[in-house]
């Protein structure tokens, strides 16, 4: 039987803005405590403050993901603190635009980093835990660009199609351990994404995905019965295809 949602404990990287903030504050409606990760603290700390005020636990761990080489000690550190952990929300990444004959080895690698290779280590210091009870849910907010190809989104399409891939991989390899791994790849999601340095595009944001309707989906993939899993979701605009 599946622990009651009072009794749930997650982590959810990327938890100071955009699908990882709504994650968490869904994910304090239904009762699910947060070990929230991301870089800035006081982002962070008004996160923690949002959760805290819905009754249930929470904690801010002010974590550079873009650092590779640390974040499998450190995620292995929060399961110890704030665990058990029943839920790994992998929603941290970068948006990153450029032809593929402009993109530099440098930004190249700083995409791979953040959206795979951090998703990768963040996953290495929550496993051993998650076998040891025989249980855990594992959530990658992938994209619509892995399936699709996009103009000027070589980089981040890659590290995107690489993340499912790397889930896969993990899903068969887990399963009789009791692990269950999700995929959930959005459409155009109106976060601050858009707003960044390393993006250059233009779309209607009114049109795009509310961060909410996101969390809403991730949420209900992890309350599924033990016996279920979503191995895939494909979460798009209803309005049409971004």
């Amino acid at each position: 039987m599946n622990p009651t949602p009072e009794r749930l404990r997650a982590i959810i990287t990327g938890a100071s803005s955009g699908i990882g903030k709504a994650t968490a504050l869904t994910f304090a409606k239904a009762g699910i405590s947060v070990a929230l990760v991301s870089r800035s603290l006081d982002k962070l700390t008004a996160v923690e403050n949002a959760v805290r005020t819905v009754g249930v636990e929470a904690k801010a761990y002010p974590i550079d993901l873009a650092e590779v080489t640390t974040v499998k000690d450190n995620i292995t550190a929060i399961a110890t603190e704030f665990g058990p952990i029943d839920i790994l929300v992998n929603s941290a990444g970068i948006g990153y635009t450029n032809p593929l004959r402009k993109t530099s080895l440098t930004d190249w690698q700083q995409v791979i980093d953040l959206n795979l290779t951090s998703v990768f280590q963040c996953i290495q210091g929550i496993l051993p835990q998650m076998r040891d009870r025989r249980r855990g849910t594992i959530v990658n907010i992938a994209s619509i660009a892995a399936n699709n190809s996009f103009p000027d989104w070589g980089a981040y399409s890659v590290s995107k199609a690489a993340l499912i891939a790397l889930a896969k991989t993990l899903a068969v390899e887990e399963r009789a351990n009791g692990i269950r791994v999700v995929n959930i790849s959005p459409g155009a999601v109106n976060t601050s994404l858009w707003d960044t340095e390393t993006v250059q595009a233009d779309f209607e944001r009114e049109a795009m995905l509310t961060p909410e309707i996101v969390a809403q989906s991730i949420l209900y993939t992890v309350l599924l019965p033990a016996q279920a899993v979503v191995e895939e979701m494909i979460v798009m605009p209803s309005g049409g295809s971004l």
